[in-house]
């Protein structure tokens, strides 16, 4: 199965897992690797010593390619990428900020790029500041996400129609059918986050994991766009912010509820009720905590049947 995105990685699946906070630890990173995709660390929410820890750890646990995400609102900016060049790093896939900030010196220093993005706009001047891949992602995804609100079935083509490099597309994927639904858009690539997420390798808590598998359509919601978008599962925490919303609350009166660390004590720390718990509207097709190894054999092989089925249809 190759093409412009497994040679770009040198992986043997064009199957990204994002670089999600509190999930995607160095042994999630290194199963997907593992299993033929490529396995992302997710540095946003790491101490750099914790981050330099994870990614020896993931050297090895694998020794396939794997890359780190670095969301670039992080603050230690500067000292985590000389740890991504001290440890021997090859891919970097960066998000949430200015890719001409550090694109330059990483492929200085010989590392591969992708930059994540929300839409066309952006996709272009992440192409311009020379990432090697884009990462187009539709609202429909968990987690941090684009102010537009476009959709992934049609930021791709949109996308596609503007760049000359390699497309990945994210949100709303997580089965085989959906993967090759993406390609069939333009995509040459997939970056599946939702789905790691309720895999026995993910570092989030197992009353967060068992959550995502009983969350239904409806359950998620795309809130707190005046501070940074974020898709949550409707509980307690996301109930007080609607609340606030009523009052039309100031920035810091937001800031204020959010408070620090909410998200870890959602994902990491297993607190349904006042946790901030980011998860994508494909959780309703989630259904089973799985070994990653067994999700990436799954998409695939579904992936490959739909396209046969897809092949013979009669018009």
């Amino acid at each position: 199965m190759q093409n412009k995105i497994t040679k770009l990685f040198n992986v043997k699946y064009p199957i990204i897992q994002a670089g999600m906070i509190w999930v995607s630890g160095y042994k999630l990173a290194s199963a997907v690797s593992n299993a033929g995709g490529l396995g992302l660390i997710g540095a946003g929410s790491m101490y750099p010593d914790v981050l330099r820890a994870h990614i020896q750890k993931c050297k090895k646990a694998t020794d396939k390619p794997f890359g780190v995400n670095i969301p670039l609102f992080y603050p230690d900016l500067k000292e985590i990428f000389q740890i991504i060049v001290e440890e021997g790093v090859k891919i970097v896939f960066t998000s949430a900020g200015n890719p001409k900030l550090y694109t330059s010196f990483l492929k200085e220093n010989g590392i591969t790029v992708v930059h994540v993005v929300s839409s066309v706009k952006f996709a272009l001047k992440a192409q311009e500041a020379g990432v090697d891949a884009i990462v187009a992602e539709g609202f429909e995804a968990g987690g941090h996400n684009g102010k537009e609100e476009t959709t992934t079935f049609t930021l791709i083509p949109m996308v596609k129609e503007k760049i000359t490099i390699p497309l990945i597309a994210a949100g709303g994927i997580a089965t085989g059918r959906g993967m090759l639904a993406a390609m069939v858009l333009g995509a040459d690539g997939v970056q599946i986050g939702s789905r790691f997420v309720a895999s026995k390798e993910s570092s989030a808590h197992s009353n967060f994991k068992k959550l995502v598998v009983e969350t239904e359509d409806g359950g998620t919601d795309l809130t707190l766009k005046e501070l940074i978008p974020v898709r949550l599962i409707k509980n307690n925490f996301y109930d007080q912010v609607q609340n606030l919303y009523k009052k039309d609350p100031s920035i810091d009166q937001l800031k204020e509820l959010l408070g620090r660390a909410r998200a870890k004590k959602g994902m990491f720390e297993g607190n349904l009720e006042e946790g901030e718990l980011e998860i994508g509207q494909v959780s309703g097709l989630i259904h089973q905590i799985k070994l990653a190894a067994q999700i990436v054999e799954e998409i695939i092989a579904e992936f490959m049947k739909v396209k046969k089925e897809v092949n013979i249809i009669e018009f």
